[in-house]
């Protein structure tokens, strides 16, 4: 006679995406809402200084640059949580690490990386190191917090 065993297995079910999908989505939205703060609060940064990065001009260019590196932030905040073996957070969680994340994306990216970027490319309205900013520190706190409300509702 045989003996059948049963075996768990984890199965996804409805519309949920994988991790590194929730996290470019969210990714975007983020970047969307935070680009919007931006065209209001400091238009200069997305006409002028991001496009500047990668040798171009223009506000398109701008959001267009601004989106895309929203998008890959969003799948490293995605990576970030599978290594930590927390890919499934719950909206509460997920907007509170969408946050830190934000913030921590602030104060290296924003701070840090973006002004000696600038410096490299020769633009000449660089800012100084460190570049605080608050405004700038609130649009990527806003991204943050969308990007985790996203992640949750998506992944």
């Amino acid at each position: 006679m045989s003996q059948r065993t049963a075996t768990p297995t984890e199965e996804r079910t409805g519309t949920a995406l994988e991790p590194w999908q929730a996290g470019t989505v969210g990714g975007i939205v983020g970047a969307v809402v935070f680009g919007a703060m931006m065209a209001m609060q400091t238009p200069d940064v997305l006409e002028a200084a991001i496009p500047a990065m990668y040798g171009l001009e223009g506000g398109l260019a701008g959001m267009i640059i601004h989106v895309s590196h929203g998008a890959v932030l969003g799948v490293v905040f995605a990576a970030l949580l599978v290594a930590a073996g927390r890919p499934n957070l719950a909206v509460g969680p997920a907007v509170a690490a969408g946050l830190v994340y934000g913030i921590a994306v602030w104060a290296v990216l924003a701070v840090v990386v973006m002004p000696l970027w600038l410096s490299a490319v020769g633009f000449a309205m660089a800012p100084a190191v460190p570049n605080v900013a608050i405004e700038s520190l609130i649009g990527h706190a806003a991204y943050g917090l969308v990007l985790g409300a996203a992640y949750a509702a998506l992944e």
